[in-house]
């Protein structure tokens, strides 16, 4: 049955050819158009607060290819609405707007949305992506004021500036769309283009972003693509049509959409809903000018099980990925897109053009796997260095920044598994031990090849697990506040800021010493030639035990510096201050070099070590 038997078209519906192009609700100066794809559906009408929610009284026009459009003259910005819709079977459904860009609450009704927001003077510059130093947060928790209420986008914005004190450059926030309640890990979202309303909605979140670039902070999103929902799901049936009880025309119908979360994944090979995926990724980085996006568990998204069996492999949704790439390069290349796949796969990163899905980075699994076994291993002895190692030299594609390295991130302190510092001393993380080994982690993330990222409350020792319902105590900031210095001086270390650690932003990196007896590793970082303030040295004790003086080959004649020890009582008073100094080098053959020096070698210690130009 054609929408027009609903009823006469009110003087406010315009013709369909002359409506704005767009999907959902699409204000305009002559009112608000609405467009919504609904193939199976017989009657559409968009009904709400401005009609007493009354479907004959703004009916819908057909579009090709399944769409239906029209135009009210008096709906305005704040407008509550949804979508009516008569099935081919004759029943009538309600649905809110797949595109809404705001919601009343995840079971509520959708808003038509202003878009207009005051940016000011905002030009950020993206940092190249050596130079990213990421701190992954959740709204929720970061900084909850009230621990009966999240956090909200602002509270966010009220630690910027000790982030920029820190030297964090990119802060990448789990996802903040609608989503069941007010407390969520945010990966279960109703609704994908509708900021999480608890976190304080689609201005809030402008508002953080906009704050971030003003203290030189990149904001990258994550965004979920493996799947949608499952509660409070209205794309679910969405217009009725569904085969084999599963979605409808927004999912596979058959054995493809089956997942960890339920029987949802996205129907990749449909054109309009790759089309709506590609909106929405687009979408962020344009109309929230947010500077990157973290791609959810993408091997989801490439095979039905996330795994590397390509009888369960899905074709279209590599393309669709490698589709959004593409189209990100082209458009704003300098915005990054980071992929979750953590199989070890150099495609994921490798360029479109080579047959790659043309990520920009991935997080990369092995690198924390290992790193944490060394860390948290109990005995000295178990503990091994050989795959640190192996660790370092890791990249993909020759390129050193296409993975993401970490010891935590939310996953790696949840579902089962705790912070570094609990997990060597559960119910005891401030001791010695946790504290002196977790620094080791902190040095490896900011010293080894690849883009470092640390987890909310990492740099002040934040305890347990994490939970959506516990939010960071941030008095130990104030009570770890030394080694909250420590991460400091790593990240300014990191990021060159001193002008003698650049080799620390550079390509190359080579073992120069492993024992695996007494379990001390060192290798070298450079970005040019090498040489002073470029080459930098990085030695590592993964032992109890204190070495007065620890030789090591070192690429270069000269006195090396030390721009770092760990082990300082500057960073907690706990530690020992062990003095390890600067040292000359002497000549004879050591680890592949023709000379050496020797150091003091704190246990459970890291140095960093450079030399100045004379």
């Amino acid at each position: 049955m054609p929408a027009t038997t609903l009823g006469a078209a009110p003087a406010a519906a315009a013709p369909v050819a002359a409506l704005p192009t767009g999907m959902g609700a699409i204000l305009h100066a002559k009112g608000t158009a609405f467009r919504v794809w609904a193939p199976n559906a017989t009657a559409v009408s968009v009904v709400g607060d401005f009609n007493d929610w009354n479907p004959k009284q703004h009916p819908l026009l057909p579009e090709p290819d399944g769409y239906w459009a029209a135009n009210v003259a008096e709906v305005q910005a704040g407008a509550e609405y949804r979508f009516w819709l008569r099935t081919a079977e004759g029943h009538e459904l309600t649905r809110n707007d797949p595109y809404a860009r705001e919601v009343t609450h995840s079971s509520g009704n959708s808003v038509v949305h202003d878009p207009t927001f005051d940016w000011a003077d905002d030009h950020f510059e993206m940092p190249a992506w050596n130079e990213l130093v990421i701190y992954e947060l959740h709204v929720g928790t970061f900084n909850a004021p009230d621990a009966e209420r999240p956090g909200t986008f602002l509270d966010v914005i009220e630690r910027l500036p000790y982030l920029q004190k820190l030297g964090i450059n990119c802060i990448e926030v789990m996802p903040a769309t609608e989503f069941p309640g007010s407390r969520s890990w945010g990966y279960n979202p109703s609704h994908p283009f509708a900021l999480e309303t608890d976190y304080g909605g689609p201005l809030a979140f402008k508002q953080l972003v906009k704050a971030a670039h003003q203290h030189g902070i990149a904001v990258v999103l994550d965004v979920v693509y493996n799947h949608f929902g499952p509660g409070d799901l209205d794309l679910w049936q969405f217009d009725g049509w569904h085969e084999n009880e599963g979605g409808g025309i927004y999912f596979y119908n058959d054995w493809r959409g089956e997942t960890p979360w339920g029987h949802n994944r996205p129907d990749y090979g449909r054109p309009e809903v790759r089309q709506y995926i590609r909106d929405n990724a687009l979408f962020w980085l344009e109309e929230y000018r947010v500077d990157g996006l973290r791609a959810d568990a993408i091997a989801h998204v490439r095979n039905v099980d996330g795994s590397t069996d390509p009888a369960r492999d899905l074709p279209d949704g590599w393309s669709l990925m490698r589709w959004i790439n593409e189209e990100i390069r082209e458009r704003m290349p300098w915005k990054i897109t980071i992929a979750e796949d953590l199989l070890g796969n150099e495609y994921i990163t490798r360029a479109p053009e080579d047959d790659g899905q043309g990520f920009a980075a991935q997080w990369d699994a092995a690198f924390v796997n290992r790193v944490r076994d060394a860390l948290i291993t109990q005995h000295d002895a178990d503990r091994d260095l050989g795959a640190v190692a192996e660790s370092l030299l890791q990249r993909y594609n020759n390129d050193a920044f296409q993975r993401v390295i970490y010891t935590e991130s939310h996953d790696e302190v949840a579902n089962g598994k705790s912070r570094v510092p609990e997990e060597i001393m559960p119910g005891e993380a401030a001791h010695w031990f946790p504290k002196k080994r977790a620094a080791l982690g902190a040095v490896l993330v900011f010293t080894a090849p690849g883009i470092p990222m640390i987890f909310q409350g990492q740099e002040f020792l934040q305890d347990g697990f994490f939970s959506d319902e516990h939010p960071l105590d941030w008095r130990r900031a104030q009570e770890h506040r030394g080694l909250v210095h420590l991460y400091r001086d790593l990240i300014a270390l990191r990021r060159n800021l001193h002008g003698y650690s650049a080799g620390l932003l550079g390509q190359h990196t080579q073992l120069l010493h492993l024992n695996s007896e007494q379990k001390v590793l060192a290798y070298q970082r450079w970005a040019h030639e090498g040489g002073p303030n470029d080459t930098v040295v990085v030695l590592l004790n993964f032992s109890n035990t204190t070495h007065e003086a620890y030789r090591l080959g070192l690429p270069a004649a000269g006195h090396w510096q030390v721009r770092f020890n760990s082990d300082w009582q500057g960073y907690d008073a706990d530690f020992d201050n062990f003095p390890a100094l600067g040292a000359d080098t002497q000549e004879g053959d050591y680890d592949g070099c023709s000379q050496f020096a020797e150091f003091g070698l704190p246990a459970y210690s890291a140095l960093v070590l450079s030399q100045s130009a004379t």
